[in-house]
């Protein structure tokens, strides 16, 4: 069938509910009128409504035309979760307009800067500094050449005397660990309500938790441990210190320096901008954040303020696949190198390795699904990311051929045992969306 793309008209979007990947994962297809279908992703345990709401918003719309479609919805992006109905559809949009042009999104996006892409996983250890530095070097000896591991206050929990807190604060954190630390990353939804939604969602200053001497010993000698196993030689980046105020941020990452850290990520919520830069003037650590935030916009008072040296964008928060690499860009313009977060499934990892390979300040993709054998097999052909790089693909649009449906039907996740059920309930939806008189 010859494809006209003056013509072409988004007709539907559908989505696709899998668990265990390691989270659940919202995969969505846009249909088109001439039998183009475009694969997008809504962000790691969001919900599909962020994106159906927005349905009868695009239908009739070329989904050609990504900067006007997205344009038309980014409205109704927000942070962390809130953006991924938007970022599900320009990512889909990206792939469609490649499919129908027949070339790579990259090419798109003016080319690339390079072939393959560096990849890092977010690597899990039981035990103490030593078995993660062992975790470590067996990432090594897969061929990752840049390492990212867990530092905080979860391995403090039952350590004695190494936090301070509201008496009885601790023990409650305790009993909602399974809201924090999940086996396949999926967090239960019957498990955040009441208190332990509002723990999950106090910020770092209000928390009333302090690391002591104790735990600061505790985790510098963890940090010690692991460079003890692995050596100097390769950057290592740490992540989920936990919610503890701007002050003990400090004392840690002095604690911190001298084992050579690629970056300290999320220390304190990324809105903080003037903590951010109070952490930069106490610390010689490279400072990272960017996961959860909307739009280029909100990345431009960190940048102005100098206090970062990583942005960490996730392309299901930031606004999508052309604003994510609009965001690379400017983090340039102020001497920051961009590393992109991904905890999703093989269609988001692919827009992620599309951006990476047209911006030139890029470093590393986060692979969050190593220790899952079937990842990989969710697209056709298969991803796979062998001595820790994943090659840019050539293929046209983001480079899936097809979606492997028999293993999607297969990691249904049970709540949602329906892949690409009808939607039309979405399509009459309508209010006033203009935002001026």
């Amino acid at each position: 069938m010859k494809i006209d793309p003056s013509t072409l008209k988004i007709t539907d979007m559908r989505f696709a509910e899998i668990d265990g990947a390691p989270k659940r994962c919202t995969l969505v297809k846009l249909y088109t009128n001439q039998g183009i279908v475009g694969y997008g992703e809504v962000r790691d345990a969001s919900s599909a409504t962020y994106a159906a709401m927005l349905k009868s918003r695009i239908i009739g719309e070329n989904p050609c035309n990504v900067e006007k479609v997205f344009r038309r919805i980014k409205q109704f992006g927000g942070d962390s979760r809130q953006a991924g109905g938007v970022c599900a559809i320009e990512v889909a949009c990206w792939d469609i307009a490649g499919k129908v042009w027949g070339v790579p999104v990259w090419q798109l996006l003016g080319g690339k800067f390079r072939d393959k892409i560096r990849c890092y996983c977010d690597t899990d250890s039981e035990g103490h500094g030593s078995d993660m530095g062992k975790a470590l070097k067996a990432r090594m000896a897969q061929g990752f050449t840049f390492l990212k591991m867990d530092l905080g206050i979860e391995l403090l929990m039952n350590v004695p005397g190494a936090l301070s807190a509201p008496l009885g604060f601790i023990e409650t954190m305790k009993e909602y660990k399974q809201v924090f630390k999940t086996p396949h990353g999926s967090i239960n939804p019957s498990a955040m309500r009441g208190a332990a939604y509002d723990l999950f969602n106090t910020a770092h200053p209000f928390t009333g938790i302090h690391l002591t001497e104790v735990g600061l010993d505790y985790l510098e000698q963890y940090m010690a441990d692991v460079r003890a196993e692995v050596g100097y030689e390769v950057p290592i980046a740490i992540d989920h210190l936990g919610h503890i105020p701007l002050e003990d941020c400090i004392k840690l990452a002095r604690r911190l320096e001298k084992y050579n850290l690629a970056w300290m990520e999320d220390a304190v919520p990324w809105q903080m901008t003037q903590q951010w830069v109070q952490l930069h003037n106490a610390t010689t650590v490279p400072l990272g954040t960017g996961e959860d935030i909307y739009l280029k916009e909100g990345f431009k008072p960190l940048l102005e303020s100098g206090a970062l040296a990583v942005i960490h964008p996730d392309i299901l928060t930031a606004g999508g696949i052309l604003e994510t690499k609009k965001i690379g860009d400017m983090a340039e313009e102020y001497g920051a190198q961009m590393n992109i977060h991904m905890a999703e499934s093989p269609i988001a990892c692919l827009a992620a390795v599309h951006v990476a390979a047209a911006t030139r300040n890029f470093m590393s993709l986060e692979l969050h699904s190593v220790d899952v054998p079937w990842w990989g097999d969710l697209v056709i052909p298969a991803l796979k990311y062998d001595g820790g790089f994943i090659e840019v693909p050539n293929r046209p649009g983001l480079g899936i051929e097809a979606l492997n449906e028999d293993l999607i039907k297969e990691k249904l996740h049970p709540e949602f045992p329906e892949a690409w059920g009808d939607t039309s309930c979405w399509d009459k939806e309508w209010s006033n969306d203009r935002q001026w008189s």
